[in-house]
């Protein structure tokens, strides 16, 4: 590919010197673009794709300092490297040439060598630019590609997660999910499981981003009816949600990346309203009972995938007609406002004994609206699950969409 040799504008008065200054850019294999004054330089400027002006200090019309002014005032897409022409003690007009914004020197009388010595320089720091602003724009254009692919990772991540506004099997439920950038850690689920059992869980995946998005889908992949199914129930049919969890901790704790999840996953029988769950670290839930009374439920547990071969436990609670239970993920307790303060427990608790008198549909969005208003606008800085479970009542008709 034939590469065409740069432009040199040169504006001086002088023809004399310009025809001597512009002989010896062409001896060098430049390309000069000869001016009479700033203003032709200026109007010449916009019209070539020079990148180099080597401007004398006096000039008519527009001198060489106001030429400068003019050319740092314009909004191009590369820069001019400027080259001002002074005599020898013109100290204070350097400086005051320094302060428009010219580059560098060249003293009247000097020889080929120093011209040469500062068109060289210029030169590099030129190609210099030309290579970071074609690697910008290759980097912009795989950054713009990336961002596609996540926007089109999140909207399959999306379409995982289940819209829980509905009833199922005599339980309203609803949801909210506020990823704190594109793509997110967290996944949940519910799901009919057989006539009268009733499935859900919820996961947060540590750290942020990509890798914690493409844990939290495989998760989301892997954890289906059937597989609570086959893994959450011993034998004899009893819900063994503890053997389901250390099952996904054998799983992953093989992963050499150190990935771990923290997870809360339970089975309701919609007729005795008995709860079988078990908690591995993820945020105890809230019960709250048709008066209002919230309670949390659960003691913490190892998340999944950190310690091998650790003990998970099976926990039971009643769930009393007219009772609802609300799972949050932990960006909702460490929310911070602009003071630093984080939203707790405490403010959780009064937000869940609201339910009754809000609904559970509505819930999960006045959860967020409160966050939202706490961190007085600011994104969350952790993805945030709201899920919350109402058992109406022990003769709905199966639902098991």
């Amino acid at each position: 590919m034939l590469t065409l040799p740069l432009k040199i504008i040169v504006a001086e008065d002088d023809e004399l010197q310009q025809f001597y200054l512009c002989g010896l850019i062409n001896g060098l294999g430049y390309e000069a673009v000869p001016a009479q004054d700033g203003v032709s330089a200026l109007e010449l400027l916009t019209q070539t794709d020079a990148q180099i002006v080597i401007s004398d200090l006096q000039m008519p019309n527009l001198d060489g300092i106001g030429l400068t002014h003019k050319i740092r005032g314009l909004d191009l897409e590369h820069y001019i490297h400027i080259i001002m022409v002074t005599g020898a003690e013109d100290d204070d007009v350097r400086t005051a040439s320094l302060l428009a914004g010219v580059d560098d020197f060249i003293t009247k009388g000097s020889g080929p060598a120093m011209l040469k010595a500062r068109i060289r320089t210029a030169t590099r720091l030129i190609n210099h630019a030309t290579e970071l602003a074609e690697r910008t724009r290759i980097l912009e254009v795989y950054n713009a590609r990336i961002q596609e692919d996540l926007r089109a990772a999140a909207t399959a991540q999306r379409q995982l997660l289940p819209d829980l506004k509905k009833d199922i099997m005599g339980f309203r439920v609803a949801s909210a999910f506020v990823p704190s950038s594109i793509v997110s850690g967290d996944m949940f689920g519910c799901f009919a499981l057989c006539d009268d059992k009733l499935g859900f869980y919820a996961v947060d995946v540590s750290g942020h981003g990509v890798h914690a998005a493409l844990l939290s889908v495989a998760i989301g992949h892997l954890v289906t009816p059937a597989y609570f199914i086959t893994k959450a129930f011993d034998s004899s049919g009893t819900p063994d949600l503890a053997a389901m969890v250390a099952g996904l901790n054998t799983r992953f704790g093989a992963s050499e990346n150190d990935d771990y999840f923290t997870m809360f996953c339970g089975v309701v029988d919609k007729i005795s309203g008995r709860l079988d769950y078990c908690q591995a670290g993820y945020p105890s839930p809230s019960y709250v009972d048709q008066s209002g009374t919230a309670e949390a439920i659960g003691d913490g547990g190892f998340p999944v995938g950190m310690i091998s071969g650790v003990a998970y436990e099976n926990k039971v609670h009643q769930f009393e007609i007219g009772g609802a239970l609300i799972i949050c993920s932990d960006a909702a307790s460490e929310a911070e406002n602009p003071k630093s303060e984080p939203f707790g427990n405490d403010r959780l608790r009064n937000i869940a004994e609201t339910l009754p008198q809000v609904s559970v549909e509505k819930f999960p969005t006045n959860l967020v609206c409160a966050l939202n208003v706490w961190r007085d606008g600011e994104p969350l800085e952790d993805d945030l699950t709201v899920f919350a479970l109402e058992r109406k009542n022990t003769h709905d008709t199966q639902n098991f969409a």
